[in-house]
């Protein structure tokens, strides 16, 4: 072995491959020797640049995600801030609030606004949806307010944001609605907290008004989720539910487009949001299927309409798609946002809970969404229990029978009056309309127009009732056919139910 490096040392090509490594290696070392210093030097810079910290230049702690806990404030809103702070301590005229809402007090009624001004609500997310759902908020009437978001605006929020401008870009989320409804509403009370919202932390977050004051300890009356990361999604709403707080949640505004199409419903309603899919799915897995009311939209995708963005090649080579967020069960890809719609969602939220904690009556309906299937089947089981009872009177002979009858009007008895449930067991499935008493002239048809050859039989809405399959079949039975009065057969309560909704539909006529 000796020998043969010796031999290959002295050979002039080993040489001269060793002089070529060494001068390599030299060269190498002294440029990054020379990047070094050049780094050193562009530090060195950066620090002189940086100016001594003085009442002109003042320093704040970062939170957690590299953001300022607060943003300097403009000439302009310190004075709104110190306008704020005395009218949250009572130096605001309670005459000028109550002008101020003037037209929320004459619609909720005084006693209404005055369990609104008394709330307390948890807005989770302050992006687009949950910044229009808290300026709806203040200006209504709500005086305690707690924002959780551990987000800052961008360039890209000032599509949808509520009350976001320019001067806010860089700046906490939670921050941004305080300064700019402190300027709205001074006297409401805000508790900002600039933190991401996590099952870990909902005990803290979710936690009784802490602020100084009269209402210190207060349970929240209402929490409103507008969050968009399906883990943070379930884990509150999951602790909403077994800790009885009233929720509402907002589902997908992404990749929508159509207003009309926003409506509110419970959980267990909502099958064609894809969010609300997921959701659902995840909430089932912890024992909860039903009982959280959400604002979603029965929009379809379809030809033309927008769907979440792809990812690019280049951006799967970075590694693993989950490992690119910005944190962990964030979505890496952006999602399609109409400007309007987070705005209809926010706005439709803060609707649901003003009217709910004011008590003024809220009757939702999904009629005209996707439901034309359900109304041919409603209308078909209605003819087919007319031609029954109409034979049992007049013989098996009977054909060719027509209703005064159309699917608009089933539609709008179905959910306008009796709300997609039975009116006897409140069930929202298997539904169908049935005569509610046994008509004086009997189920048989028109003698007038029997004479022009038509098998019409005239039907007033008023008269057709709500029902479950089976409750329908009993009451045919006893009631249709087996000539017993509905007090025998129904409560007290039953009766008044379908007595008030009768009543309902004689004062909705004049207007339809």
């Amino acid at each position: 072995m000796a020998s043969w490096i010796q031999r290959h040392g002295s050979s002039h090509q080993s040489q001269l491959a060793t002089t070529a490594v060494l001068s390599g290696a030299a060269v190498a070392g002294a440029i990054l020797g020379y990047q070094a210093l050049r780094r050193k030097e562009a530090v060195r810079r950066l620090k002189d640049s940086i100016p001594d910290i003085n009442e002109q230049h003042h320093a704040e702690k970062l939170t957690d995600y590299g953001v300022a806990a607060a943003s300097q404030l403009s000439k302009e809103d310190e004075r709104s801030a110190a306008l704020a702070r005395r009218a949250q301590e009572g130096d605001y005229d309670d005459e000028l609030i109550l002008e101020q809402l003037a037209r929320n007090r004459v619609f909720l009624s005084d006693a209404g606004l005055a369990k609104l001004r008394s709330s307390y609500i948890i807005v989770v997310g302050c992006g687009g949806v949950g910044s229009h759902a808290v300026a709806s908020l203040a200006r209504s009437g709500v005086s305690k307010i707690r924002l959780i978001d551990f987000d800052q605006v961008t360039l890209s929020s000032l599509n949808r944001h509520a009350l976001a401008t320019l001067a806010d870009v860089g700046t906490p989320k939670v921050h941004c609605i305080r300064k700019r409804l402190e300027q709205i509403t001074p006297w409401i009370k805000f508790d900002c907290r600039n933190e991401l919202f996590g099952g870990s932390v909902a005990d803290k977050l979710l936690a009784p008004w802490s602020l100084d004051g009269s209402d210190k300890g207060r349970k929240p009356d209402y929490v409103l989720d507008c969050i968009d990361n399906i883990t943070s999604k379930v884990e509150l709403l999951h602790y909403c539910h077994s800790h009885s707080i009233p929720v509402i949640s907002a589902m997908g505004a992404g990749c929508k487009s159509d207003p009309t199409r926003v409506t509110v419903g419970d959980i267990s309603l909502s099958t064609d949001d894809p969010l609300s899919r997921s959701t659902r799915r995840r909430l089932k897995m912890l024992g909860v299927n039903t009982g959280i009311p959400v604002v979603f939209s029965t929009e379809k995708p379809g030809p033309g309409k927008v769907t979440l963005l792809p990812l690019a090649e280049e951006e799967f080579s970075k590694g693993q798609v989950g490992e690119l967020s910005v944190l962990p069960d964030f979505r890496a890809r952006i999602l399609p946002v109409l400007g309007t719609m987070p705005a209809v969602f926010g706005y439709t939220l803060a609707n649901h809970v003003i009217c709910d904690i004011a008590g003024y009556p809220m009757d939702y309906s999904v009629g005209g969404k996707g439901r034309d299937k359900l109304y041919d089947g409603v209308l078909a089981a209605l003819q087919g229990t007319h031609e029954r009872l109409a034979r049992a009177e007049f013989g098996p002979n009977l054909t060719g029978l027509r209703l005064s009858i159309s699917k608009e009007d089933v539609g709008y008895l179905i959910d306008e009056i009796w709300r997609g449930k039975s009116a006897v067991s409140g069930l929202p499935s298997r539904i169908g309309l049935v005569p509610w008493e046994r008509p004086e002239r009997g189920f048989g048809p028109d003698p007038e127009w029997m004479k022009q050859g038509q098998v019409y039989v005239p039907v007033a809405l008023k008269d057709l009732v709500c029902m479950t399959k089976e409750e329908a079949t009993r009451h045919e039975k006893e009631v249709l056919l087996g000539g017993k009065k509905v007090e025998e057969v129904y409560d007290e309560k039953t009766i008044e139910c379908v007595k008030k909704r009768r009543q309902e539909v004689e004062f909705q006529e004049q207007y339809r």
